[in-house]
Protein backbone atom coordinates (compact mmCIF):
# COMPACT_ATOMS: atom_id res chain seq x y z
CA UNK A 1 0.00 0.00 0.00
CA UNK A 2 1.33 3.75 -0.63
CA UNK A 3 0.67 6.60 1.69
CA UNK A 4 -2.49 7.93 1.88
CA UNK A 5 -3.76 5.10 0.40
CA UNK A 6 -7.66 4.40 0.65
CA UNK A 7 -8.85 0.50 1.50
CA UNK A 8 -12.44 -0.43 2.03
CA UNK A 9 -13.72 -2.79 4.58
CA UNK A 10 -17.34 -4.29 4.72
CA UNK A 11 -18.27 -7.01 6.85
CA UNK A 12 -19.37 -10.83 6.17
CA UNK A 13 -22.91 -10.56 7.08
CA UNK A 14 -23.30 -7.59 4.64
CA UNK A 15 -20.61 -9.16 2.11
CA UNK A 16 -22.77 -12.12 1.76
CA UNK A 17 -26.26 -10.25 1.53
CA UNK A 18 -25.87 -9.24 -2.46
CA UNK A 19 -27.03 -10.77 -5.01
CA UNK A 20 -23.12 -11.91 -6.36
CA UNK A 21 -20.64 -14.51 -5.63
CA UNK A 22 -17.82 -13.63 -3.95
CA UNK A 23 -15.73 -13.06 -6.34
CA UNK A 24 -18.11 -10.63 -8.38
CA UNK A 25 -18.82 -8.74 -4.61
CA UNK A 26 -14.76 -8.32 -4.00
CA UNK A 27 -14.65 -6.55 -7.76
CA UNK A 28 -17.58 -4.32 -6.98
CA UNK A 29 -16.26 -3.02 -3.99
CA UNK A 30 -12.77 -2.54 -5.41
CA UNK A 31 -14.43 -0.24 -8.24
CA UNK A 32 -16.24 1.39 -5.48
CA UNK A 33 -13.60 2.93 -3.51
CA UNK A 34 -11.71 3.95 -6.85
CA UNK A 35 -9.15 1.37 -7.90
CA UNK A 36 -9.07 1.83 -12.20
CA UNK A 37 -7.35 -0.82 -14.51
CA UNK A 38 -4.04 0.62 -14.10
CA UNK A 39 -4.04 0.08 -10.53
CA UNK A 40 -2.42 -3.43 -9.86
CA UNK A 41 -4.19 -5.37 -6.90
CA UNK A 42 -4.82 -8.91 -6.11
CA UNK A 43 -8.20 -10.52 -6.83
CA UNK A 44 -9.51 -13.68 -4.27
CA UNK A 45 -9.38 -17.37 -5.86
CA UNK A 46 -12.87 -17.41 -7.21
CA UNK A 47 -14.76 -20.51 -5.20
CA UNK A 48 -13.74 -23.92 -6.69
CA UNK A 49 -16.92 -25.14 -8.02
CA UNK A 50 -18.98 -27.76 -6.90
CA UNK A 51 -22.57 -29.68 -7.85
CA UNK A 52 -25.11 -26.52 -8.04
CA UNK A 53 -28.40 -26.70 -6.46
CA UNK A 54 -30.62 -24.41 -7.93
CA UNK A 55 -34.00 -22.50 -6.41
CA UNK A 56 -36.82 -23.00 -8.21
CA UNK A 57 -38.77 -19.97 -9.68
CA UNK A 58 -43.13 -20.89 -9.06
CA UNK A 59 -45.20 -19.37 -11.26
CA UNK A 60 -49.07 -19.04 -10.84
CA UNK A 61 -51.50 -20.67 -13.61
CA UNK A 62 -55.04 -21.32 -13.67
CA UNK A 63 -54.68 -24.37 -14.45
CA UNK A 64 -51.77 -25.58 -11.83
CA UNK A 65 -52.48 -26.81 -8.13
CA UNK A 66 -50.16 -27.53 -5.13
CA UNK A 67 -48.80 -31.41 -5.84
CA UNK A 68 -45.26 -29.85 -5.59
CA UNK A 69 -45.39 -30.50 -1.98
CA UNK A 70 -44.81 -34.18 -2.52
CA UNK A 71 -41.53 -32.95 -2.70
CA UNK A 72 -41.81 -31.50 0.32
CA UNK A 73 -41.72 -28.55 -1.07
CA UNK A 74 -42.97 -25.20 0.84
CA UNK A 75 -44.94 -23.90 -2.24
CA UNK A 76 -45.90 -19.47 -2.00
CA UNK A 77 -49.04 -18.49 -1.07
CA UNK A 78 -52.20 -20.58 0.41
CA UNK A 79 -53.72 -23.52 -0.09
CA UNK A 80 -55.76 -21.60 -3.26
CA UNK A 81 -52.43 -20.61 -4.66
CA UNK A 82 -52.72 -22.71 -8.07
CA UNK A 83 -48.89 -23.45 -8.92
CA UNK A 84 -48.88 -24.64 -12.44
CA UNK A 85 -44.83 -24.03 -13.20
CA UNK A 86 -41.21 -24.38 -11.21
CA UNK A 87 -38.80 -23.61 -13.13
CA UNK A 88 -35.74 -25.36 -11.90
CA UNK A 89 -33.26 -24.26 -14.65
CA UNK A 90 -33.82 -21.05 -16.32
CA UNK A 91 -31.62 -18.12 -18.04
CA UNK A 92 -33.45 -16.29 -20.23
CA UNK A 93 -33.18 -12.01 -20.35
CA UNK A 94 -35.88 -11.20 -22.79
CA UNK A 95 -39.58 -11.62 -22.71
CA UNK A 96 -41.36 -14.07 -25.17
CA UNK A 97 -43.72 -13.06 -27.76
CA UNK A 98 -46.51 -14.73 -25.75
CA UNK A 99 -44.45 -16.36 -22.88
CA UNK A 100 -43.24 -15.67 -19.27
CA UNK A 101 -40.90 -13.60 -19.71
CA UNK A 102 -36.91 -13.03 -18.71
CA UNK A 103 -36.17 -15.62 -15.67
CA UNK A 104 -32.48 -16.25 -14.08
CA UNK A 105 -32.43 -19.58 -11.71
CA UNK A 106 -29.88 -18.62 -8.73
CA UNK A 107 -27.87 -21.12 -6.61
CA UNK A 108 -29.06 -22.53 -3.71
CA UNK A 109 -26.20 -22.74 -1.44
CA UNK A 110 -22.57 -23.16 -0.74
CA UNK A 111 -20.26 -20.62 -1.38
CA UNK A 112 -22.11 -19.21 -4.49
CA UNK A 113 -25.64 -19.18 -3.00
CA UNK A 114 -27.19 -15.84 -4.96
CA UNK A 115 -25.30 -15.91 -7.86
CA UNK A 116 -27.27 -16.50 -11.07
CA UNK A 117 -26.71 -19.46 -13.54
CA UNK A 118 -26.04 -16.28 -16.07
CA UNK A 119 -23.12 -14.66 -13.79
CA UNK A 120 -21.46 -18.08 -13.30
CA UNK A 121 -21.49 -18.68 -16.88
CA UNK A 122 -20.04 -15.28 -17.24
CA UNK A 123 -17.21 -15.11 -14.71
CA UNK A 124 -16.18 -19.42 -15.02
CA UNK A 125 -16.71 -19.80 -18.86
CA UNK A 126 -16.06 -22.88 -19.74
CA UNK A 127 -15.67 -24.36 -16.44
CA UNK A 128 -19.48 -24.23 -16.21
CA UNK A 129 -19.95 -24.54 -20.21
CA UNK A 130 -17.63 -26.91 -21.36
CA UNK A 131 -17.38 -26.49 -25.13
CA UNK A 132 -21.58 -26.43 -25.29
CA UNK A 133 -22.33 -23.72 -27.54
CA UNK A 134 -24.60 -20.72 -25.75
CA UNK A 135 -28.04 -19.67 -26.94
CA UNK A 136 -28.24 -15.96 -28.12
CA UNK A 137 -27.01 -13.16 -25.11
CA UNK A 138 -25.02 -16.08 -23.62
CA UNK A 139 -27.73 -17.99 -21.98
CA UNK A 140 -27.71 -21.34 -20.88
CA UNK A 141 -29.16 -23.46 -23.80
CA UNK A 142 -31.61 -25.05 -21.40
CA UNK A 143 -34.99 -24.68 -19.31
CA UNK A 144 -36.16 -27.27 -17.43
CA UNK A 145 -39.29 -26.77 -15.41
CA UNK A 146 -41.82 -28.73 -13.55
CA UNK A 147 -45.33 -28.93 -14.81
CA UNK A 148 -48.26 -29.58 -12.62
CA UNK A 149 -51.75 -29.65 -14.23
CA UNK A 150 -54.83 -30.03 -12.24
CA UNK A 151 -56.65 -28.94 -15.29
CA UNK A 152 -55.64 -29.35 -19.13
CA UNK A 153 -53.40 -26.76 -20.21
CA UNK A 154 -54.39 -24.77 -23.59
CA UNK A 155 -54.18 -26.53 -26.90
CA UNK A 156 -50.63 -25.11 -28.50
CA UNK A 157 -48.13 -25.00 -30.74
CA UNK A 158 -44.70 -23.23 -31.11
CA UNK A 159 -42.47 -21.90 -33.41
CA UNK A 160 -41.56 -23.77 -36.21
CA UNK A 161 -38.21 -23.40 -37.71
CA UNK A 162 -40.27 -21.24 -40.93
CA UNK A 163 -42.13 -19.49 -38.51
CA UNK A 164 -39.12 -18.59 -35.89
CA UNK A 165 -36.41 -17.62 -39.48
CA UNK A 166 -39.22 -15.19 -40.47
CA UNK A 167 -39.83 -13.74 -37.34
CA UNK A 168 -37.43 -11.63 -34.66
CA UNK A 169 -38.19 -12.89 -31.29
CA UNK A 170 -39.92 -16.24 -32.25
CA UNK A 171 -37.99 -18.97 -30.89
CA UNK A 172 -37.89 -22.52 -31.44
CA UNK A 173 -39.47 -24.40 -28.71
CA UNK A 174 -38.03 -28.44 -28.98
CA UNK A 175 -39.28 -29.84 -25.75
CA UNK A 176 -40.38 -33.17 -24.15
CA UNK A 177 -42.51 -34.51 -20.73
CA UNK A 178 -41.33 -36.93 -18.58
CA UNK A 179 -44.48 -38.17 -16.51
CA UNK A 180 -43.73 -38.51 -12.73
CA UNK A 181 -47.17 -38.89 -11.86
CA UNK A 182 -50.72 -39.65 -13.43
CA UNK A 183 -54.06 -40.00 -12.28
CA UNK A 184 -56.14 -42.64 -13.81
CA UNK A 185 -56.85 -42.28 -17.14
CA UNK A 186 -55.29 -39.04 -17.43
CA UNK A 187 -53.68 -38.25 -21.13
CA UNK A 188 -51.82 -35.79 -23.21
CA UNK A 189 -52.53 -34.41 -26.47
CA UNK A 190 -49.71 -35.32 -29.09
CA UNK A 191 -50.02 -33.88 -32.24
CA UNK A 192 -53.05 -33.75 -35.64
CA UNK A 193 -54.54 -36.61 -36.49
CA UNK A 194 -53.63 -37.55 -40.00
CA UNK A 195 -55.59 -36.37 -43.39
CA UNK A 196 -56.77 -33.08 -41.38
CA UNK A 197 -56.92 -30.06 -43.60
CA UNK A 198 -56.00 -26.62 -41.77
CA UNK A 199 -59.46 -25.77 -43.05
CA UNK A 200 -61.24 -28.56 -41.13
CA UNK A 201 -59.03 -27.74 -38.26
CA UNK A 202 -59.95 -24.07 -38.03
CA UNK A 203 -63.63 -24.93 -38.13
CA UNK A 204 -63.06 -27.72 -35.22
CA UNK A 205 -61.88 -24.37 -32.99
CA UNK A 206 -64.79 -21.85 -34.34
CA UNK A 207 -67.30 -25.05 -33.48
CA UNK A 208 -65.21 -25.94 -29.84
CA UNK A 209 -65.13 -29.39 -31.15
CA UNK A 210 -61.10 -29.40 -31.80
CA UNK A 211 -60.43 -32.44 -29.10
CA UNK A 212 -61.85 -34.67 -31.88
CA UNK A 213 -59.43 -33.90 -34.40
CA UNK A 214 -56.44 -34.27 -31.65
CA UNK A 215 -54.69 -37.64 -31.09
CA UNK A 216 -55.14 -38.52 -27.12
CA UNK A 217 -52.67 -40.63 -25.44
CA UNK A 218 -53.22 -42.39 -22.31
CA UNK A 219 -50.46 -41.90 -20.11
CA UNK A 220 -48.64 -43.62 -17.01
CA UNK A 221 -45.57 -42.43 -14.54
CA UNK A 222 -42.05 -43.38 -16.18
CA UNK A 223 -42.89 -42.68 -20.06
CA UNK A 224 -41.30 -39.88 -22.27
CA UNK A 225 -42.85 -37.87 -24.95
CA UNK A 226 -41.17 -35.78 -27.36
CA UNK A 227 -42.89 -32.64 -29.07
CA UNK A 228 -40.94 -30.70 -31.17
CA UNK A 229 -41.77 -27.13 -32.33
CA UNK A 230 -44.84 -27.23 -34.61
CA UNK A 231 -46.45 -30.41 -32.79
CA UNK A 232 -50.29 -29.11 -31.56
CA UNK A 233 -50.59 -30.63 -27.91
CA UNK A 234 -51.57 -29.92 -24.30
CA UNK A 235 -50.99 -31.74 -21.09
CA UNK A 236 -53.86 -32.87 -19.81
CA UNK A 237 -55.22 -32.63 -15.98
CA UNK A 238 -53.86 -35.11 -13.32
CA UNK A 239 -50.36 -34.88 -14.85
CA UNK A 240 -47.26 -33.78 -12.96
CA UNK A 241 -44.27 -33.80 -15.54
CA UNK A 242 -40.61 -32.69 -15.82
CA UNK A 243 -40.61 -30.50 -19.06
CA UNK A 244 -37.07 -30.62 -20.55
CA UNK A 245 -36.80 -28.25 -23.65
CA UNK A 246 -34.67 -25.12 -25.35
CA UNK A 247 -34.80 -22.21 -23.75
CA UNK A 248 -37.69 -20.47 -25.11
CA UNK A 249 -41.21 -19.71 -23.62
CA UNK A 250 -43.10 -18.62 -26.97
CA UNK A 251 -46.53 -20.70 -26.77
CA UNK A 252 -49.21 -19.63 -29.08
CA UNK A 253 -52.59 -20.86 -28.08
CA UNK A 254 -55.29 -22.40 -30.12
CA UNK A 255 -57.97 -23.32 -27.68
CA UNK A 256 -58.23 -22.67 -24.30
CA UNK A 257 -61.31 -25.02 -22.71
CA UNK A 258 -63.84 -22.42 -22.87
CA UNK A 259 -61.78 -20.27 -20.27
CA UNK A 260 -62.01 -16.95 -21.13
CA UNK A 261 -59.39 -14.75 -19.95
CA UNK A 262 -56.17 -15.68 -21.72
CA UNK A 263 -55.70 -14.34 -25.27
CA UNK A 264 -55.75 -16.94 -28.08
CA UNK A 265 -52.90 -16.54 -30.74
CA UNK A 266 -54.60 -18.23 -33.97
CA UNK A 267 -53.45 -16.48 -36.76
CA UNK A 268 -49.82 -17.21 -35.47
CA UNK A 269 -50.66 -20.74 -34.72
CA UNK A 270 -51.94 -21.90 -37.92
CA UNK A 271 -48.40 -20.60 -39.44
CA UNK A 272 -46.80 -22.96 -37.37
CA UNK A 273 -48.76 -26.32 -36.41
CA UNK A 274 -47.73 -29.78 -38.37
CA UNK A 275 -51.28 -31.25 -39.93
CA UNK A 276 -49.94 -34.72 -38.52
CA UNK A 277 -48.67 -36.78 -36.25
CA UNK A 278 -44.71 -35.77 -34.99
CA UNK A 279 -42.17 -37.64 -36.41
CA UNK A 280 -40.75 -38.71 -33.26
CA UNK A 281 -39.52 -42.08 -34.40
CA UNK A 282 -35.97 -41.12 -34.28
CA UNK A 283 -36.06 -39.14 -30.97
CA UNK A 284 -37.71 -41.55 -28.30
CA UNK A 285 -35.40 -44.40 -27.64
CA UNK A 286 -36.56 -46.24 -24.69
CA UNK A 287 -33.70 -48.47 -25.17
CA UNK A 288 -32.42 -50.11 -21.45
CA UNK A 289 -28.55 -51.22 -20.76
CA UNK A 290 -27.45 -52.75 -17.97
CA UNK A 291 -24.44 -52.35 -16.32
CA UNK A 292 -22.14 -53.50 -13.75
CA UNK A 293 -23.31 -50.70 -10.83
CA UNK A 294 -26.61 -49.02 -12.55
CA UNK A 295 -29.31 -48.71 -15.04
CA UNK A 296 -29.17 -46.33 -17.91
CA UNK A 297 -32.49 -46.08 -19.81
CA UNK A 298 -32.09 -43.97 -23.08
CA UNK A 299 -35.05 -41.79 -23.43
CA UNK A 300 -34.94 -39.31 -25.48
CA UNK A 301 -32.36 -37.67 -28.14
CA UNK A 302 -32.81 -34.50 -30.10
CA UNK A 303 -29.94 -31.84 -31.84
CA UNK A 304 -30.40 -29.77 -28.14
CA UNK A 305 -30.55 -32.26 -25.34
CA UNK A 306 -30.19 -35.72 -24.55
CA UNK A 307 -32.40 -37.43 -22.08
CA UNK A 308 -31.37 -40.67 -19.76
CA UNK A 309 -32.62 -41.96 -16.60
CA UNK A 310 -30.41 -43.65 -14.72
CA UNK A 311 -31.10 -46.20 -11.49
CA UNK A 312 -28.60 -47.39 -9.01
CA UNK A 313 -28.61 -49.09 -5.64
CA UNK A 314 -28.24 -47.95 -1.75
CA UNK A 315 -24.42 -47.34 -1.61
CA UNK A 316 -23.61 -46.60 -5.61
CA UNK A 317 -20.42 -44.69 -5.58
CA UNK A 318 -18.90 -43.59 -8.93
CA UNK A 319 -16.81 -40.71 -10.35
CA UNK A 320 -18.46 -37.37 -12.18
CA UNK A 321 -15.32 -37.07 -15.11
CA UNK A 322 -17.11 -35.21 -17.70
CA UNK A 323 -15.99 -32.28 -19.80
CA UNK A 324 -19.34 -30.63 -20.39
CA UNK A 325 -21.97 -29.66 -18.04
CA UNK A 326 -24.83 -32.66 -17.15
CA UNK A 327 -28.34 -31.68 -15.59
CA UNK A 328 -29.79 -34.16 -13.21
CA UNK A 329 -33.21 -34.15 -11.68
CA UNK A 330 -33.79 -36.50 -8.91
CA UNK A 331 -36.69 -38.38 -8.91
CA UNK A 332 -36.13 -40.70 -5.93
CA UNK A 333 -33.73 -41.59 -3.34
CA UNK A 334 -30.91 -39.29 -1.81
CA UNK A 335 -27.31 -39.32 -1.45
CA UNK A 336 -24.61 -36.66 -1.79
CA UNK A 337 -21.97 -35.70 -4.04
CA UNK A 338 -18.25 -34.72 -2.94
CA UNK A 339 -15.56 -32.78 -4.81
CA UNK A 340 -11.98 -32.04 -4.12
CA UNK A 341 -11.55 -29.47 -1.32
CA UNK A 342 -15.11 -28.80 -1.01
CA UNK A 343 -18.04 -29.15 1.02
CA UNK A 344 -20.36 -32.15 0.63
CA UNK A 345 -23.65 -31.42 -1.16
CA UNK A 346 -26.45 -33.56 -0.71
CA UNK A 347 -29.58 -34.62 -3.22
CA UNK A 348 -33.24 -35.27 -2.43
CA UNK A 349 -36.50 -36.26 -4.66
CA UNK A 350 -37.40 -33.14 -6.70
CA UNK A 351 -34.15 -31.33 -6.53
CA UNK A 352 -32.22 -30.27 -9.77
CA UNK A 353 -28.05 -29.78 -10.06
CA UNK A 354 -26.07 -28.45 -12.57
CA UNK A 355 -22.63 -30.42 -12.47
CA UNK A 356 -20.42 -28.45 -13.88
CA UNK A 357 -17.38 -29.47 -15.90
CA UNK A 358 -15.09 -27.39 -13.89
CA UNK A 359 -15.70 -29.63 -10.51
CA UNK A 360 -12.58 -31.34 -9.28
CA UNK A 361 -12.58 -35.10 -8.16
CA UNK A 362 -16.47 -35.31 -8.46
CA UNK A 363 -17.96 -38.64 -6.78
CA UNK A 364 -21.29 -38.96 -6.00
CA UNK A 365 -22.59 -41.75 -3.72
CA UNK A 366 -26.05 -42.81 -3.09
CA UNK A 367 -28.01 -44.06 0.58
CA UNK A 368 -31.10 -45.60 -0.94
CA UNK A 369 -32.07 -47.11 -3.98
CA UNK A 370 -32.06 -43.66 -6.54
CA UNK A 371 -33.11 -42.78 -9.91
CA UNK A 372 -32.37 -39.69 -11.85
CA UNK A 373 -32.64 -38.13 -14.92
CA UNK A 374 -29.73 -37.02 -16.30
CA UNK A 375 -29.58 -34.65 -19.34
CA UNK A 376 -26.65 -34.07 -21.46
CA UNK A 377 -25.84 -32.05 -24.67
CA UNK A 378 -25.28 -34.15 -27.64
CA UNK A 379 -23.95 -30.55 -29.56
CA UNK A 380 -20.57 -31.24 -27.46
CA UNK A 381 -18.83 -34.43 -26.49
CA UNK A 382 -19.32 -35.79 -22.80
CA UNK A 383 -18.02 -38.80 -20.59
CA UNK A 384 -20.94 -40.02 -17.96
CA UNK A 385 -20.28 -41.65 -14.75
CA UNK A 386 -23.27 -44.66 -15.71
Amino acid sequence: FQPGGLIACWPWQDYRSRPRHPFCRWREAAGIVGFTADHEYAMPQAPRLYPLKLDPIYKEKVWGGRSLTRFGRILPGNAQTLIGESWELADLDQPAVTGGGDARSTIADGPLAGCTLHELTKQYGTAITGDLPLADGGNFPLLVKFLDARENLSVQAHPSPEYAAEHPGAQLKNECWYILAAKPGAVIYKGVRPGTTPKEFRNAIDEKNIEQLLIRVEVQPGQIHYLPSGTCHALGGGCLVAEVQTPSDTTFRVYDWDRTKRQLHLEQAMQCIRFSPPDVAGNEKNITVKGQNAITTHLVICDHFRIDRIDVGSGFEGNIDSRQPTVWVILSGNGIFDCHKTAEVSFDPGQTLLLPPGMQGGRVRTHEPSQWLQISFPQAESKRIA
